[in-house]
């Protein structure tokens, strides 16, 4: 093992010690770490401020055979273990020097029952076709999420799954489940190629780390209408925000028929915040769930987003929640201060309103 082995071990360890979540290492400066949602120095523990030559040889090690598209493109997505930690680092380059954010994955997938998750998601793993979207900004917890329901899976069923990654974050070890976990980049081009791949492979399960062009999301709509579940990710706060993002990805006169897509293969959006704890110590799910009903179907295919979140309120009984009563339900159960529900409740009178009656 080399030094810079032995740097990014020590780093590792000191951050998973502390409780990080994510490490950050520029030029020039002391490695620093996030710690429920806020950035500290790591200090002399680990090491002392990083000189350029120093992160270039560790990106070097790290990097591998990706090295030279890291060169080439300034920016890389790697899974790595390190100090028995699994990790998912991103190295880039800010004005020709080299930088990193190391994200700290859990040393195992919960189970999905101890993720704090509304309880129709503990039904997920029961689903066999559609489309199910877990949506959040980085770092909500959106690949625990969907590690903790296909493990489940992986636990209750004999199915084929096949994963689209970038990169490869948990690792699964096959119980009942015959599990394949593909890495864009590596093992395949893209996640719109390995997903038309896969269709050829006789899969139950689909897992795209994200739909993110035309041709995933085309080729997703395909396999849900084909009999096929699939799973995917988005960068979006809301449920309706989602489906306006998908239709938005496709030129005006194939929105419609998207639209109609959508309202046919969609199963539920559970989009994620991870919120400061009101002990000050951690931080804490809040989620919006929408279970897809057929009245929400007609939302969609009408193009009549706004009013979803009306009709999430109104079908609490079939499993959905808003954001904003999900915020209400856990500053009554003391798990959130009501100033951080303010700062991120969609409708801020409402929410005053809810927690003082």
């Amino acid at each position: 093992m080399n030094s810079h082995s032995q740097l990014l071990n020590k780093l590792v360890a000191a951050a998973h010690a502390m409780g990080a979540s994510d490490i950050h290492l520029s030029a020039g400066r002391v490695p620093r770490v996030r710690i429920d949602g806020q950035l500290h120095d790591l200090g002399d523990a680990a090491t002392g401020i990083l000189a350029p030559a120093a992160i270039d040889a560790l990106a070097h090690q790290i990097a591998g055979d990706s090295y030279a598209n890291l060169e080439k493109t300034g920016e890389v997505d790697l899974a790595i273990t390190a100090a028995d930690v699994r990790c998912r680092i991103n190295i880039y380059r800010v004005q020709g020097v080299y930088h990193m954010a190391i994200r700290l994955l859990a040393d195992t997938i919960p189970p999905l029952d101890s993720l704090g998750l509304p309880p129709a998601v503990l039904d997920f793993p029961k689903l066999t076709r559609g489309i199910v979207l877990v949506t959040g900004e980085t770092g909500s917890g959106k690949s625990t999420t969907l590690a903790s329901i296909l493990n489940q899976i992986n636990l209750e069923r004999s199915v084929h799954i096949v994963t689209l990654e970038d990169p490869i974050e948990y690792l699964y070890e096959p119980v009942c489940a015959s599990i394949d976990q593909r890495e864009v980049g590596k093992d395949t081009v893209s996640f719109a190629s390995g997903l038309r791949s896969a269709l050829r492979q006789d899969p139950d399960i689909i897992l795209i780390g994200e739909m993110r062009d035309v041709a995933t999301i085309e080729a997703a709509l395909t396999a849900a209408e084909t009999g096929h579940l699939v799973f995917a990710t988005l960068h979006t706060a809301s449920a309706a925000e989602s489906i306006d993002r998908l239709v938005g990805v496709f030129p005006a006169e194939r929105q419609q028929q998207i639209r109609m897509q959508l309202s046919t293969t969609l199963e539920a959006v559970l989009a994620q915040q991870l919120l400061p704890a009101k002990s000050g110590e951690g931080r804490v799910l809040a989620c919006e769930l929408m279970m897809v009903n057929p009245a929400i179907r007609n939302l969609i295919r009408e193009g009549k987003t706004p009013q979803i979140a009306n009709t999430i309120a109104t079908t609490a009984d079939e499993g959905s929640i808003t954001f904003d009563n999900m915020l209400v339900r856990m500053v009554r159960s003391n798990l959130i201060s009501t100033q951080t529900a303010l700062e991120v409740a969609h409708d801020k009178d409402y929410l005053s309103r809810s927690v003082r009656g």
